[in-house]
């Protein structure tokens, strides 16, 4: 895979402002609506090398999950979905970049409840502002769905009439401002 460079992005190191960013994500529940929430803990960084090439390895606190219900965030952190005392990180390693028309997907290995696979997210980059006194800060948004079956999350919970409680896909959606570091 062809590494594509990002425009406007300075070399070295971009921190992940976890203050103006948002990991969410959404699945389907009933099979007529969605679920949304967060995780409220996350890092990570881009690294971009001299020719442009950027390098982004990110940290999720897989407990740091919030739906807005305390109940079903219990019953998602528990060995049915995360186990998260078994496996309290979700990570994500980068190993290409490429271009997509005026976009970019950005591809790397996913790990999540002990399970490696690679992803492909969907990039979208903001561009570059000077910032506010602390140095440039770079926007980006990115998606991509999963399997939660391929990552051995395989709780079944079928329906009287058909369908499922819970959905197979997940929709993660990354809305991401990071700062370059002096």
């Amino acid at each position: 895979m062809t590494t594509a460079t990002l425009p406007t992005l300075t070399a070295g190191t971009w921190v992940i402002d976890t203050v103006h960013s948002t990991v969410g994500f959404s699945v389907r529940h009933l099979m007529v609506s969605k679920v949304r929430g967060t995780f409220d803990e996350f890092s990570g960084t881009i690294t971009v090398a001299e020719d442009g090439t950027p390098a982004v390895e990110a940290e999720i606190s897989v407990d740091s999950i919030n739906t807005k219900n305390e109940q079903r965030d219990g019953h998602i952190k528990s060995a049915d979905f995360f186990d998260v005392e078994k496996f309290p990180k979700a990570t994500f390693k980068s190993t290409a970049v490429r271009s997509k028309g005026s976009d970019f997907v950005l591809a790397g290995d996913f790990t999540l409840h002990g399970v490696t696979r690679e992803v492909e997210l969907n990039l979208e980059f903001n561009g570059v502002n000077p910032g506010m006194g602390q140095g440039p800060v770079a926007g980006f948004e990115a998606t991509t769905v999963i399997n939660r079956k391929d990552f051995d999350i395989s709780i079944e919970m079928p329906l009287e009439g058909g369908g499922a409680v819970v959905g197979d896909k997940i929709t993660i959606t990354l809305e991401i401002e990071a700062g370059l570091q002096a």
